[in-house]
């Protein structure tokens, strides 16, 4: 599912996108065959619309970049994680509701 307000992020750009980004960002690790991921996949879509300007929405597949995946420890999917000025704000794995990603994003 695409949509303008998320960008795809690989391993070759992940710096530039996420850490050097001037907005918040959230990062969905994601791949295809997982299930829960494509249950939160519109949720975070919806994010991405209400967020604009606020916060820069993006989705990594981890099959296709998996060494920032395993730089940040991620073991499970989905996994979100909230950059701020480079640095890691908050973190949830799962498919969580979206109340709760909200209260997340409302952090930053």
């Amino acid at each position: 599912m695409s949509n303008e307000n998320v960008t795809q992020v690989s391993d070759n750009d992940f710096d530039a996108e996420v850490l050097k980004s001037d907005l918040p960002c959230l990062v969905d690790f994601w791949a295809p065959w997982c299930g829960p991921c494509k249950a939160i996949g519109p949720v975070v879509v919806e994010l991405a619309n209400e967020f604009v300007g606020k916060v820069k929405i993006t989705k990594m597949n981890v099959d296709e970049s998996p060494a920032t995946p395993g730089k940040y420890g991620i073991r499970a999917i989905p996994t979100l994680i909230l950059f701020k000025d480079g640095e890691i704000l908050d973190q949830v794995t799962g498919a969580v509701g979206k109340a709760q990603l909200v209260t997340m994003l409302e952090k930053a």
